[in-house]
């Protein structure tokens, strides 16, 4: 089954065209890496996946079903920036990895044993236990990024998007990220990283799809990132 499934896709702002009949299949249990220049509508792809716009033309399917039903069912969980994340929030980490829980919670929305399990050992798989009761805005920018993949962990969600997730990010939590990332894949869980790290693409993803406004390639990690499909998505010289 796919986990992500965009057939023909097109998103205008005004008379901007942010996606141009974009058609994207990713199976479960890969990791897929989003490339682009700024403004190449990796953004605009993550918010259609999500569903938070509507398409102009086109369609999306989310685990064999529509975003609002992978949403509510929380299937699907959103890895924001750091830089998106407001520092002055009165959250602690525990609360943020929690919020993961709602979809679980009862009427009364207390949290019961199993949910506060959950969030503990989510805490434990991102190295965060320590650190649970810290507010988030003390937090660095890795540990937050770390903060966001417990949620969706704790979530127990099968489809994590996560935006520029090594932006801002030291090499522990980089390190820590990397291969907590592939182990849920491992676990059957499917993940969509929007990233500029291109050098970091062949180690962790399976495939990469490579977009300006249009899908150039999309495919294993060295067809897409052939430097004549390169040259065409971040207008680099080609090579003779």
């Amino acid at each position: 089954m796919s986990a992500v499934a965009a057939h023909r896709l097109t998103v205008r702002y005004g008379e901007t065209v942010a996606l141009d009949d974009v058609s994207v299949d990713i199976a479960e249990g890969r990791i897929c890496g989003l490339l682009g220049m700024n403004g190449s509508g990796k953004s605009t792809l993550f918010k259609s996946l999500m569903g938070l716009i509507r398409p102009d033309a086109g369609e999306v399917r989310v685990l064999d079903g529509t975003q609002r039903r992978a949403r509510r069912a929380g299937l699907i969980a959103y890895v924001p920036q750091s830089e998106a994340v407001d520092a002055n929030f009165p959250v602690t980490v525990a609360d943020v990895v929690m919020m993961g829980r709602y979809g679980h919670l009862s009427l009364t929305r207390r949290p019961r044993r199993a949910d506060r399990e959950s969030v503990r050992a989510a805490l434990h798989r991102v190295g965060l236990t320590e650190l649970a009761g810290n507010p988030i805005g003390e937090l660095s920018g890795g540990q937050r990024k770390r903060t966001f993949v417990a949620r969706g962990i704790a979530q127990d969600a099968r489809l994590l998007l996560l935006d520029e997730p090594f932006a801002g990010v030291d090499r522990t939590s980089e390190a820590m990220i990397t291969d907590l990332l592939l182990q849920l894949r491992d676990e059957g869980r499917t993940v969509v990283i929007s990233t500029h790290d291109l050098a970091g693409v062949p180690e962790l993803c399976d495939e990469a799809v490579l977009l300006q406004q249009r899908v150039i390639a999309h495919g294993p990690v060295e067809r897409a990132l052939a430097p004549e499909m390169l040259a065409r998505a971040f207008g680099m010289p080609e090579v003779p």
